[in-house]
């Protein structure tokens, strides 16, 4: 049987595994739960709702915007963010294709 290398610097890999690092926190989930409630939202209005720290919710927004998971835009000295839907997609399309993988009928299952 050959095996094949797996190209651990491949686009798709590489990009599955951020986005997945990006949601890798409960706060990053709850505030993609939050934002998908409304069109756009204040930063401020987010620490209304998670108990935690301004700078704390930045840092997690900053995750998120830099996975492009959501759109932040600056009003002054505030910034309203949105789900950015074609970030949403990508990850949608990503792991779909990777439990399709995962479950195939033709991916082993020695246990």
């Amino acid at each position: 049987m050959e095996t094949t290398r797996i190209n651990l610097q491949s686009k798709s890999l590489v990009r599955t595994a951020a986005l997945a690092k990006a949601i890798g926190h409960p706060v990053r989930i709850a505030i993609l739960q939050f934002l998908s409630g409304r069109d756009v939202c204040i930063c401020g209005d987010i620490t209304d709702v998670i108990p935690l720290a301004q700078s704390t919710v930045s840092q997690h927004l900053k995750v998120l915007k830099e996975a492009g998971l959501i759109k932040g835009d600056v009003e002054g000295v505030k910034t309203c963010y949105c789900l950015n839907r074609d970030g949403l997609r990508e990850f949608e399309q990503l792991f779909s294709s990777l439990f399709s993988e995962l479950n195939s009928p033709d991916s082993g299952n020695c246990c």
